[in-house]
């Protein structure tokens, strides 16, 4: 599960709209900013004529190969109705043009109680369909275990942690790993809410920068986490995956969930530090609940794309992990 190289895309205008194809090219185009994805890409929305779509840019000094194996991987999962459509593609920019999908919100058909069971039973089986995804040659299997290790390793040396953080991931990492699964997926591995999408028909996933063949469980265990889903729909969520009732939930699945909690809280953690945060002590009892942040986002009283927001954020999802049951 390495996360891609950070690097930096074209900052000008003119090397944006050369990303596209011709016949878009213009000042009739439009193109606005509106995020950045795992790799450190610049992605836009693009407004041209009666039709919208997203334009997401990478270094053209990435290496190739690499970014090759995530396109195709990103491309069969167009294909195959899990992603947006793909449009257009510059290998030299390291550009990916796809169909913006407007989003009716999972999170709301989730929230309400009348249409939770068939939104958790889409997401299930829209995740299902991962099997079907060719693996690219040479790509390795997603561990989250190292990639918390390698993470942990280096926030823990330089920042001035929480003794909950350090009690929690130390822990956390000193448990014996999870049973090899032989039967592998092509995985996601970032489920996170910003990265799903509800067109009122398909639930669909954005961003497949960090995609490898994992167990299939660590994709319904980190989106279980993240909407904060209790036993019962967690047990419908693998139900639906496995088109097959189930009993109690495996002990990957929970042992998941909570690795991703607490690799997602320290990747936030280190994003903070790595925009200037200074760290500090808190007790667990005073830091905000995963679900006191998600109100907080609600009322709009926290925006956790700003540094102490990211820092906030990350100290929630820690704590959340360290809340989980094993």
């Amino acid at each position: 599960m390495a996360l891609p190289p950070e690097l930096t895309p074209p900052d000008s205008p003119a090397d944006w709209q050369l990303a596209l194809p011709s016949a878009m090219r213009g000042p009739a185009t439009t193109l606005t900013r509106i995020g950045k994805g795992m790799s450190g890409a610049a992605v836009f929305r693009v407004d041209a004529g009666d039709h919208a779509y997203v334009l997401k840019l990478t270094s053209p000094d990435e290496p190739l190969g690499p970014w090759q194996a995530r396109l195709a991987v990103q491309r069969a999962a167009a294909t195959a109705g899990l992603a947006p459509e793909l449009v257009h593609v510059d290998e030299a920019r390291r550009a990916v043009l796809s169909a913006l999908v407007v989003d009716r919100s999972w999170p709301a058909q989730f929230g309400n109680p009348a249409t939770r069971g068939a939104a958790i039973h889409a997401l299930g089986r829209m995740l299902a369909h991962r099997a079907h995804l060719p693996t690219p040659p040479g790509m390795g299997r997603a561990d989250v275990r190292p990639v918390l290790q390698a993470m942990w390793s280096a926030l823990s040396a330089e920042a001035t942690l929480p003794l909950f953080v350090r009690e929690t991931v130390t822990a956390l990492l000193a448990e014996p790993p999870v049973t090899a699964c032989e039967s592998l997926v092509m995985s996601h591995n970032d489920v996170n809410p910003s990265n799903l999408v509800f067109d009122g028909t398909r639930v669909m996933l954005l961003d497949w920068d960090t995609a490898a063949p994992n167990d299939p469980l660590y994709d319904l265990a980190t989106v279980a986490m993240f909407f904060r889903m209790d036993h019962e729909s967690c047990q419908q969520l693998v139900a639906a995956h496995d088109d097959a009732p189930i009993g109690e939930l495996p002990e990957a699945f929970r042992t998941y969930r909570r690795c991703a909690a607490a690799l997602s809280g320290v990747a936030a953690l280190g994003a903070a530090r790595s925009r200037g945060h200074a760290g500090g002590e808190i007790a667990a009892e005073a830091t905000p609940s995963l679900g006191e942040v998600y109100q907080q986002l609600r009322a709009g009283t926290i925006d956790i794309q700003s540094v102490a927001g990211q820092w906030t954020f990350g100290l929630a999802l820690v704590k959340e992990a360290a809340g989980l049951p094993r």
